[in-house]
């Protein structure tokens, strides 16, 4: 009998240790099918991504067939809007200016001397420049603000304003009289996305929408006793063409790359058929192009932006914007870890539940993760775990993360080195001409894997005989900078 209960034990002993090899083994070979099925979506993503130089060059003169047709009242995804400023900058500017640039939910305060191109050098910023004397001030604009009209909005800005000025120009003389005024991309977002009082149209800031705004700017100014006036009311990328206009004469072209983008460029008076009656046309005319709706059968386009575009406060427009703003990169890359999180187990059995909020992932963190080197990709690890609240991810689950980081930033940062080399083709630069290219926004300052994609995309399109003609610089002077040089250009 006792024989019989060891013989017993032991066969139920040998089944127990079998059902637990086959239930590893089972777990393997389901794990390794997840993790396979993980790796297909994203080399089908990275596949439909893929911007090949051909491709590129395809993007590209859609653009200019765009912005040729735009010009010209043609149909056209581009609005091709002349900027109404007199003048652009010559670089021999002198004078304390003001400047505002009026954002999404803030607006920045700028002071600056310009000392003109053979004013003594100052250190701003770890580069050489003409300029000194450079205050900045970033001030949130509340909510009952925003919402209010436009009159009280700039009452409000004046009202900082003047304590900005106050608080700076001891010791320094009153400054120019002259005010920029620039408004970044981000605006129209705000103005999209809820009801305010004052509406940012894509029109000329000189029809007569644009003529109130401007006059209700100045009347705030009178009212508040601050002794500045407004000229003009110009998109942020024209002041960032403005301030690369003050430093070369062969700045022809800026590109906005934040949480937005746009992008504008100088041409010809012959070539601008729109343009309001009775204003003198000078012979170059800064033309803001209103990129980010710009569409192209040849853009790659996945199922991922499909998703992403269907939910977004403006379903089917922006389309390029979509593909290369700050605003999206994150989101793009978190609908594919969702996907990939539902379908394939990325991160365990349950699918986190904040990786199904949108805009949780912002593009500082994405390239926070994409640009981590550390051996076991601790700070992706810190990040899913802050963002997502994911606390089990495998090492090969986090690099994973990054690939698509990757994919999603090289795609955009290549559709734009083809935007910036569409340009420049326009303007019939791209042989016999030094093209300068200003380029401002939190995306290419700080994105630097992005920004090493958009220099070596403009590389690649045109080849050693002919890259060294274009040539991509930051703006100078940071943030709100622009509208210091819109001031200075002003009569």
């Amino acid at each position: 009998m006792r024989k019989e209960v060891v013989v017993l034990a032991a066969v139920t002993t040998a089944s127990t240790v079998v059902a637990a090899v086959l239930l590893v083994r089972q777990w393997k070979r389901r794990s390794e099918q997840q993790w396979r099925h993980a790796q297909r979506i994203l080399r089908k993503f990275a596949r439909e991504c893929a911007t090949p130089v051909p491709k590129l060059w395809q993007i590209a003169d859609d653009l200019v067939a765009e912005m040729q047709a735009g010009l010209t009242l043609t149909q056209s995804s581009l609005q091709m809007l002349p900027s109404c400023l007199p003048s652009l900058p010559t670089g021999d500017e002198k004078g304390l200016y003001y400047g505002i640039n009026l954002r999404g939910t803030n607006f920045i305060i700028v002071q600056a001397r310009l000392g003109g191109k053979n004013a003594p050098i100052s250190r701003i910023g770890g580069r050489n420049e003409p300029m000194s004397d450079l205050y900045r001030q970033e001030i949130p604009i509340p909510p009952n603000i925003i919402e209010s009209s436009s009159q009280e909005l700039f009452d409000w800005i004046t009202v900082e304003l003047g304590k900005f000025i106050s608080m700076h120009s001891e010791g320094l003389q009153g400054g120019e009289k002259n005010l920029g005024f620039t408004v970044s991309p981000t605006i129209a977002e705000v103005a999209a996305s809820r009801e305010t009082a004052i509406t940012w149209k894509d029109s000329l800031f000189a029809d007569a929408a644009g003529n109130k705004l401007l006059n209700e700017i100045n009347v705030a100014m009178e009212k508040h006793g601050v002794d500045k006036r407004v000229f003009s009311l110009v998109d942020d990328t024209i002041g960032v063409l403005a301030g690369g206009r003050y430093y070369s004469k062969e700045s022809v072209a800026a590109v906005t790359l934040g949480m937005g983008t746009n992008a504008a460029y100088i041409e010809s008076a012959n070539s601008v058929v729109k343009w309001p009656d009775q204003t003198p046309k000078p012979e170059e005319i800064a033309i803001n192009i209103q990129w980010g709706n710009f569409r192209s059968s040849h853009l790659p386009i996945t199922e991922f932006d499909t998703s992403l575009d269907a939910e977004s406060s403006y379903p089917g427009s922006q389309i390029f914007e979509k593909l290369t703003s700050g605003t999206y990169l994150g989101e793009t890359v978190r609908i594919v870890l969702l996907k990939m999180a539902q379908e394939s187990a990325l991160f365990g059995d349950t699918v986190p539940a904040k990786l199904a909020i949108p805009y949780s992932l912002r593009s500082p963190d994405m390239a926070a993760i994409h640009q981590d080197t550390s051996e076991d990709y601790e700070i992706i690890d810190e990040k899913l775990t802050e963002i997502f609240g994911i606390t089990n991810s495998t090492t090969m689950a986090r690099e994973l993360v990054a690939e698509v980081c990757d994919v999603v930033a090289e795609r955009g940062a290549r559709l734009v080195g083809a935007g910036i080399v569409g340009i420049v083709k326009k303007l019939g630069r791209l042989s016999n001409r030094i093209s300068i290219i200003t380029v401002e926004g939190g995306v290419y300052e700080h994105y630097r894997v992005f920004r090493n994609y958009l220099h070596s995309s403009v590389w690649e399109m045109l080849g050693n005989e002919l890259s060294d003609n274009v040539i991509i610089e930051h703006s100078r002077g940071g943030s709100g900078a622009s509208s210091i040089f819109i001031a200075a250009s002003q009569p």
